[in-house]
């Protein structure tokens, strides 16, 4: 895994090259994120960039900077917990990578997230289940809750 300072210089560049901008407080939110290696909700991160930065943000600063890494895919909102993670696709080798449909195994005991990827056809047959029950499909984004290999042997 690469450091942080480099998982932050290439968000630098992917926004860059999306004509956005990485300012220095949207850096520090994803820097924490990054750090955390869990999922963590706006508060959260109120606290984390307080405690590492001094800087205090108020919640609807918070949110708007979480929807900005969230819209340049940077972090993810994980809708049933409420909360957001790094993308672990930061670093791919090119700014215009194309994600996948950004699928996570989030533990119940700890918060820790990974995301994996699930094959491009169980997807599709997913979003044709929905259409033929008579539904549209709002996002494929699927979050399965678990518990990590360290929860799971800690609770044996």
């Amino acid at each position: 895994m690469q450091d942080i300072s480099e998982t932050l210089q290439q968000a630098e560049a992917n926004c860059d090259a999306h004509g956005s901008r990485l300012t220095t407080k949207r850096k520090r939110v994803l820097a924490c994120l990054l750090e955390s290696g869990r999922a963590q909700s706006a508060y959260d991160l109120i606290d984390s960039v307080k405690q590492s930065y001094g800087d205090h943000m108020q919640p609807t600063t918070m949110y708007r900077m979480l929807d900005f890494l969230v819209s340049e895919n940077l972090a993810h909102k994980l809708h049933l917990a409420n909360k957001y993670v790094a993308c672990s696709h930061i670093t791919c080798d090119t700014c215009e990578h194309s994600h996948e449909v950004p699928q996570f195994l989030i533990c119940n005991a700890c918060n820790r997230v990974d995301e994996i990827r699930i094959d491009s056809e169980l997807i599709r047959q997913l979003t044709n289940n929905v259409s033929q029950a008579g539904y549209t499909l709002m996002s494929p984004q699927v979050e399965l809750h678990c518990l990590c290999g360290d929860c799971a042997a800690k609770a044996a």
